[in-house]
């Protein structure tokens, strides 16, 4: 890990536990071992970092939504895409969580570029759920509301996500998906088993 990565992870646990107006700048430098000075050689601001740290999930986000086959049938993409979301929130927790709670801090045009980029990454879904809808895969009245509906639940997984918890990620992955596609009106969808993991 470089000395800038180890930077922007120590700012991000940071940042996720006490928020971003509340760290500052010589806290990360002790944390990191480094003189305010030294800390200033490989970044210049704690907006810096907080851009940068948002511009990494972001990424993370984008490239996982991406890797899932946009010619599935609409009922596997969206649990292909549930679980590239939920891969991510166990990869990336603390980045994630400070791109979901603290992005708001951004300043123009860094804050219109992640819009832009949260936008991007919101079509997939509602690519996902209007050919769902289309194909009679799912029952939902407005596809807009029903994706962010979907957003909305994975999204606020950071805020109670343990990588380590009682379900393993792929048993996770596959109740989340399950309530979700019976919440897009798909009948054919068992309800989740009783059965799972400890931990």
């Amino acid at each position: 890990m470089t000395r800038r990565q180890q930077i922007l992870e120590t700012a991000g646990d940071l940042f996720r536990r006490q928020g971003y107006h509340a760290t500052s700048m010589r806290e990360i430098a002790r944390n990191v071992r480094l003189q305010g000075s030294s800390l200033y050689a490989h970044i210049h601001s704690k907006e810096e970092l907080l851009a940068a740290i948002v511009e990494e999930a972001a990424d993370a986000f984008v490239a996982a939504a991406g890797g899932v086959d946009r010619t599935l049938p609409p009922r596997e993409r969206l649990r292909q895409l549930a679980r590239a979301h939920l891969q991510v929130m166990c990869d990336e927790l603390p980045h994630a969580t400070v791109f979901f709670h603290e992005w708001s801090h951004l300043p123009q045009p860094l804050r219109s570029e992640l819009v832009q980029r949260r936008d991007a990454y919101q079509a997939h879904f509602s690519e996902v759920v209007r050919a769902g809808v289309a194909d009679g895969s799912f029952t939902v009245e407005d596809p807009a509301l029903a994706t962010l509906f979907v957003l909305s639940a994975l999204n606020w997984t950071y805020q109670w996500l343990d990588p380590h918890g009682r379900l393993d990620l792929d048993a996770l992955a596959q109740r989340y998906a399950d309530m979700l596609l019976l919440g897009l009106g798909d009948a054919s969808t068992a309800a989740p088993s009783a059965s799972g993991h400890g931990g």
